[in-house]
């Protein structure tokens, strides 16, 4: 294994994602101070080769202290003050990679108290779940300080692909959270789908068959979808119009097996939006003009 002795790398939070991220700088060589509020976290990682800081916030301090790169992977944006506020003079001339989950305006607010304290400042969206990290399919995204995005790479290409959206701190964020609303939306109407079919016997297992080639094929339209929104004209042939669009069978449907139409109403709204405003002969992406503008 080659060490890393030139980048000391403190972790700030071992929940799970935590551990994984430390586990992996660890795996790599690098010098690493790990720290949780809850002892105990850090057995593992230490009986790797991690030097642990105790438990309480004073020795949070001493974790900061000992680590030229800090990596903040904690509760919420909340917990990360609640731990830094206090460490304000350790972080200063440091560098603090944050990849808790926040929301973009959470993420500017964060760099610019970095800024004010005197810390290099990058914010991280983990695109990836606990036991992805290191392997094929992890990526992170990162906005915020091109310097230190650019001279941490190696570093950071341990957890995924890397990939840096620019110096607007938020960005990350903001992209982290539009991918997670396609993919939650996305789950959320497959469940929907088994919950309508289960009436009839039909085990979930049995409709994730026929339902993941399916998704899989329909992500293709995303292309054309995308080209018809950034071009603005939703009356571009080959388009399914609105009013054949109308999901008023579906949400019937739904409501015949004796569930929940919520799901699908829910988009059926959007589509009616844009019908009654004289466009239901436009094409289905026009329902971003509905999403676009809250009713």
């Amino acid at each position: 294994m080659t060490m890393n002795n030139d980048v000391q790398v403190s972790v700030l939070g071992l929940g799970a994602m935590g551990s994984a991220l430390a586990g992996a700088l660890v795996k790599a060589g690098y010098p690493t101070t790990v720290w949780n509020r809850t002892s105990g976290k850090a057995d593992d990682l230490v009986a790797q080769g991690a030097t642990s800081a105790a438990t309480s916030a004073a020795t949070a301090g001493d974790a900061v202290r000992s680590g030229h790169v800090v990596i903040a992977c904690l509760l919420d944006h909340v917990s990360v003050h609640e731990v830094l506020d206090p460490l304000t003079a350790e972080l200063a001339g440091r560098t603090l990679i944050n990849v808790t989950t926040t929301t973009p305006e959470q993420s500017r607010e964060m760099a610019a108290w970095a800024a004010g304290v005197g810390v290099a400042y990058l914010d991280g969206g983990i695109m990836a779940v606990p036991d992805m990290i290191g392997r094929p399919g992890a990526s992170v995204l990162y906005s915020g300080s091109a310097e230190v995005f650019h001279e941490h790479k190696p570093l950071l290409e341990l957890w995924g692909m890397s990939t840096y959206f620019g110096d607007d701190p938020g960005l990350a964020s903001l992209y982290d959270l539009a991918l997670l609303a396609g993919m939650y939306v996305m789950f959320a109407g497959f469940l929907h789908g088994a919950a309508m079919v289960a009436p009839a016997g039909v085990t979930a297992g049995e409709f994730a068959t026929m339902a993941a080639p399916w998704l899989t094929a329909m992500t293709g339209a995303f292309e054309g979808f995308a080209a018809v929104v950034d071009g603005g004209d939703y009356t571009v042939e080959g388009q399914q119009s609105l009013e054949f669009s109308s999901l008023d069978h579906l949400v019937t449907a739904t409501a015949e097996q004796g569930i929940s139409t919520e799901v699908v109403a829910v988009v059926q709204k959007l589509i009616q939006r844009q019908i009654d405003a004289g466009h239901g002969r436009e094409g289905f992406p026009r329902i971003i003009e509905s999403i676009r503008q809250p009713a």
